[in-house]
């Protein structure tokens, strides 16, 4: 038991020292997170896996390293060290692929936070634990591992079709069935133990990747106007806010293009500064 416990206790200590890095320079958080262009263009793979390490806030830190200790023990355990490694960084990988193909096109997009990974953890444990029960968040109310898988999938689904721009749970669904994938090729008898949470969780993830693989427009959602799409996570956050600077800087481009570099402001002048100045050190 001691050595799957540590394991789990390394992975929560090196995403707590990568983490509180990123958060007090921010040069080092985008030079590690998830980026698509610098993935698709730059083939800065790394990206993939490192952006795992990186966190928008503590809370977004405290709440994901807090689901991994709660069930690290039982899958350590179920699983041994090498396969828990497996099932941790496969989890991870499989979130940044989907959201990778999902937002192919979305050259802005950038992500970071171990959801993905995290996500693999719970579907792993809904598949190897028949009658597990999960809390909902923080509140002492406890519902069946079928329910919240269920729950977890539609959410997941109806966040990434109701996105806004660049937001969704497309990490959170892709890594929770990589998770669940891995556990049932470990122990495949777990499909004839547990066959309903793992069909509920299944059968719509399936249906729906389905669709978006073969009628990209499925993703496609005309928002209603002034009304909050989605379900806004602390990755959200961080996608809003790099997406706002880049929309700032865009202005200010056409600006320069338009009227000319004399006309920008003092604060204009220094927002092109900074960005620059950010650019450089990645």
């Amino acid at each position: 038991m001691q050595e799957t416990s540590t394991i789990g206790f390394i992975i929560i200590l090196a995403t707590t020292l990568f983490s509180y890095q990123g958060l007090k320079d921010h040069a080092f958080l985008e030079k590690y997170s998830f980026q698509i262009d610098k993935i698709l263009i730059n083939k800065e793979y790394r990206r993939m896996l490192s952006s795992g390490f990186l966190h928008v806030s503590w809370m977004h830190l405290i709440f994901n390293m807090a689901t991994l200790y709660f069930f690290s023990d039982a899958l350590e355990f179920k699983l041994g060290l090498s396969n828990f490694i497996l099932l941790y960084f496969g989890s991870l990988l499989g979130g940044s692929l989907f959201s990778l193909y999902i937002h192919r096109n979305h050259s802005d997009y950038s992500a970071i936070g171990a959801s993905g990974a995290v996500s693999g953890l719970i579907f792993a444990a809904i598949a190897l634990f028949p009658g597990i029960e999960l809390s909902l968040l923080i509140l002492p109310i406890y519902i069946p591992g079928w329910a919240y898988g269920l729950l977890y999938v539609l959410v997941s689904i109806y966040g990434i079709r109701s996105q806004s721009d660049n937001i969704g749970h497309d990490a959170h669904l892709g890594g929770g069935l990589v998770g669940l994938t891995i556990a049932l090729v470990l122990f495949p008898d777990s499909i004839k133990h547990n066959y309903l949470p793992i069909l509920l969780i299944v059968v719509p993830s399936a249906i729906f990747i389905y669709l978006i693989l073969t009628r990209p427009g499925f993703l496609l959602i005309n928002p209603t106007p002034g009304k909050q799409k989605g379900f806004y996570l602390p990755e959200d956050k961080y996608n809003a806010a790099v997406r706002d600077n880049r929309n700032e800087i865009d202005k200010i481009l056409d600006k320069i293009k338009k009227q000319g570099i004399d006309s920008l402001t003092k604060q204009e002048i220094q927002k092109l500064k900074e960005d620059t100045e950010r650019k450089r050190r990645q």
